[in-house]
């Protein structure tokens, strides 16, 4: 569970209780649920986080990066296309917004979510969660998990120019305010809108 701080115009997201040094993360704005007690520094597949503002309100999106290993991910067994996705590893991937937002069309309070996808060959589908407490298993979306959905959206994915060997979610400008979040792995690449 995490709160948000504001302090001096400036907002941080902070844990109810600290965590543990051994799974503290090196960015203290990405609180982990980690539920399987994972040391952050064992993990295979590193936390990382991503930061941009829209609206004048900072979102902060924390995830798990996966590496390919010579491995095929997308529309492969581990996530293969029309099932959901953590949208990363371990944890499933979270958005904090210290203000209202509107991703791919879906609109956010401020506040704390999880969000996954639908990969597919044509169109992807965005879930956005308000449950953040869950680990990342694809198996732990239940129907409790579920009912707790905002909403989903599609979008399109595109072929990128080369294979991205670490899955990374950046950002790029987009029209006026908004900003797009993009998703990039092995050859393909997702721009979720990001909105006021």
């Amino acid at each position: 569970m995490t709160i948000l701080l504001l302090t001096t115009g400036l907002a941080l997201f902070a844990p109810l209780r600290a965590p543990s040094p051994a799974l503290a993360p090196a960015d203290p704005a990405c609180v982990t649920m980690n539920t399987k007690n994972l040391p952050l520094d064992k993990r295979k597949s590193p936390l990382d986080s991503t930061s941009f503002t829209v609206g004048g309100k900072t979102v902060k999106v924390c995830y798990g990066r996966p590496s390919l290993r010579g491995r095929q991910m997308l529309g492969g067994d581990a996530v293969p296309f029309g099932k959901i996705w953590r949208t990363g590893a371990n944890e499933p991937t979270m958005i904090h917004a210290t203000g209202p937002i509107t991703v791919a069309g879906l609109k956010l309070p401020a506040g704390s979510y999880s969000l996954y996808t639908v990969p597919g060959n044509a169109e992807w589908e965005v879930v956005v969660n308000r449950s953040i407490t869950q680990w990342g298993e694809e198996s732990g979306y239940t129907a409790e998990v579920q009912k707790q959905e905002l909403g989903r959206a599609k979008v399109k994915p595109e072929a990128t120019s080369a294979p991205v060997e670490r899955f990374t979610i950046r950002t790029e400008p987009a029209s006026g305010e908004a900003q797009a979040m993009v998703l990039e792995w092995e050859k393909t690449r997702v721009r979720i809108p990001v909105s006021k």
